[in-house]
């Protein structure tokens, strides 16, 4: 390996060691490598940045944001956790199935893990709470629901995945469909298990008309995710265009239906997206500089014939990728994980012969674990946050259930049909 090579990598972890934001870390261990290298010049950094940006696909980012600014804030999730409520709330321990099952909902209009733990958890743990639950066991059944959000489609984690490895962002939004609704069932078959054993607290029976009215307040939500995906996949509009479709859905329902949404807030919510959008589109462009040096320098190839050494077959490779993402995921960030090491596994996991739609789940399904893992899970820190409950407290009720979601991961990486079925579909 050349030293400008070795400076990429090393200069990336000790930065990021020290504290720095993955966006100037990322930065910075480029310059590095470009200045240790006389075949390349600081101008390939404006070049690589344009063409980051010029990219029709990357149009969806904004509009996703946007969409599920609208929808958190829209009075889309309190209605939502009613529809829950009324579907399962009458079984054992249904306060905590109705967590998970709304934030199931919630995830197929957010795409985000953190907003969906934010909304419905804010919601939920006091309700869980008034109806005698441990503190520290509502919290966590709050952080693992919200992990779902970058699993179910909408999904901006699978836009810019697909986008820095060249996979199809339709297909990639597609495969999260089964995959995510078989990890929320198993998730709620847990929380009925636990229910029944510590002996929680259930609503009074199943009421049908109760269900019918909190379905007819709620069915302008239940929809979106089939506007999306139907529309992209009958060709009335693109991936990227189906984002900006999101978008007028989400102030119609909200404006004219809900009325829940003012000009004022309006524009605090398209203020919110503007920021969150630039921070992330910095993160973007400087990680695909980034994976054009990785591949400059050949590093995927030096990392494919070192698996290679390993591995013998695709199974010990996936094998392998889970036990690695499991441990990223309890250090590093989503979009960190996802961003620098994306375009490394995803050309050799092609190589072991694995489909590079089922990868692409199972790599953004790890990601998403990873959230409720300590000791620096986002979605743990967010239930953390308005629960006032211990780090400690949290983790060890979120042991069972990050089990749950490993026991998923197995589960996907050795049955592609999950992840290929659908979109081989409509392909």
């Amino acid at each position: 390996m050349s030293a400008s090579a070795a400076a990429l990598i090393v200069v990336l972890i000790v930065l990021m060691l020290l504290g720095l934001p993955i966006t100037w870390a990322l930065g910075g261990a480029c310059i590095c490598a470009i200045f240790l290298d006389p075949a390349l010049s600081l101008a390939m950094i404006t070049q690589k940045i344009f063409t980051g940006c010029d990219n029709f696909s990357m149009l969806a980012l904004p509009a996703f944001f946007l969409a599920g600014d609208i929808m958190s804030k829209g009075g889309l999730s309190k209605r939502l956790v009613a529809f829950a409520d009324s579907f399962v709330g009458w079984i054992s321990g249904g306060i905590s199935l109705v967590s998970i099952v709304a934030c199931t909902f919630f995830a197929a209009i957010s795409g985000s893990s953190v907003a969906t733990t934010a909304a419905i958890g804010g919601l939920m743990y006091p309700e869980m709470v008034k109806r005698g639950y441990p503190k520290d066991y509502a919290a966590a059944v709050q952080a693992i629901g919200g992990t779902l959000g970058i699993v179910i489609p909408p999904s901006t984690v699978f836009v810019i995945y697909g986008n820095i490895t060249g996979v199809s962002v339709a297909k990639l939004l597609m495969a999260g469909v089964l995959p995510g609704i078989l990890c929320g069932i198993l998730l709620c078959v847990y929380a009925f298990y636990k229910a029944k054993k510590c002996n929680f607290p259930k609503e009074a029976g199943f009421s049908f008309r109760r269900f019918l009215l909190s379905f007819k307040d709620a069915i302008w939500a239940l929809i979106m995710p089939i506007v999306i995906l139907g529309g992209i996949y009958a060709g009335i509009f693109t991936p990227t265009e189906s984002a900006v479709v999101a978008v007028f859905y989400g102030f119609l329902v909200c404006i004219a239906i809900y009325r829940e949404i003012s000009g004022k807030d309006v524009w605090e919510i398209l203020k919110g997206t503007a920021v969150s959008t630039a921070n992330l589109m910095f993160l973007v462009v400087t990680a695909q500089m980034f994976g054009y040096l990785i591949t400059y320098y050949k590093i995927p190839v030096a990392v494919t014939n070192a698996f290679m050494a390993v591995a013998s077959n695709k199974y010990v490779f996936l094998a392998l990728i889970i036990v690695l993402l499991l441990i990223c995921g309890m250090f590093l960030e989503v979009g960190a994980t996802n961003l620098i090491l994306g375009p490394i596994l995803a050309p050799i996991a092609v190589a072991f012969g694995v489909d590079p739609v089922h990868f692409g789940m199972l790599f953004v399904f790890l990601l998403a674990l990873g959230q409720a893992t300590p000791p620096f899970g986002t979605t743990m820190f967010v239930a953390c946050g308005f629960s006032e409950q211990p780090v400690s407290k949290v983790a060890k009720n979120l042991i069972p259930f990050v089990a749950v979601e490993v026991v998923c991961a197995i589960i996907f990486a050795y049955v592609p049909a999950l992840s290929t079925l659908l979109p081989n579909l409509v392909s």
